[in-house]
């Protein structure tokens, strides 16, 4: 599998599972590619919805995408720590200088204080009843939900405070140039 070059800037498309393209950010600067995992990270990037409407992302964010998980998280840097918004989506694949992944709905909203919030469930039952998701579907993306919630627990990965500082570190230094 291809994967962006550390340091290049590429796109991030997220569909849904009907093919319909939900959510374009504009620019992520890659700070680690391998065929298994993307790390990127963004500030005040542009946002394109689907229904044509823009917006800019408020702080600076490193994102993960994983192959083998059906789930992403964007750590975002904000003035009281960080937050956490983990998407259960497929695996990404990378083609057309994009990060690509179909979002389930399902979301973790996880706080500083590591407490988290499952949201969009509704969303995710009307999705999966309107664009027939099969069951064998809905047993792997309630699956990387308990996955990322043992994850969370344990502050591994994107959870771990130093983890987020370092990749951070490392984004500044792109930026400065």
């Amino acid at each position: 599998m291809a994967v962006p070059e550390q340091g290049s800037p590429i796109k991030i498309h997220s569909y849904k599972h009907n093919g319909q393209l939900h959510r374009t950010w504009q620019e992520t600067i890659i700070l680690k590619a391998t065929s298994t995992r993307v790390i990127g990270a963004n500030d005040r990037t542009q946002v394109r919805e689907s229904d044509g409407r823009d917006w800019i992302t408020r702080e600076p964010a490193i994102c993960f995408f994983y192959s083998k998980y059906w789930f992403n998280v964007i750590s975002m840097l904000r003035g009281d720590g960080i937050h956490y918004y983990c998407n259960i989506s497929s695996p990404f694949v990378y083609e057309s200088g994009a990060v690509k992944y179909i979002d389930y709905d399902l979301d973790i909203k996880v706080f500083p204080d590591m407490t988290y919030t499952l949201l969009d469930k509704d969303e995710y039952d009307l999705h999966r009843q309107q664009m027939n998701y099969p069951q064998v579907l809905d047993r792997i993306l309630w699956n990387n939900v308990d996955h990322l919630i043992q994850m969370i627990h344990q502050r591994k990965g994107p959870f771990s405070f130093e983890h987020i500082e370092r990749w951070y570190e490392l984004f500044l230094t792109y930026r400065s140039y």
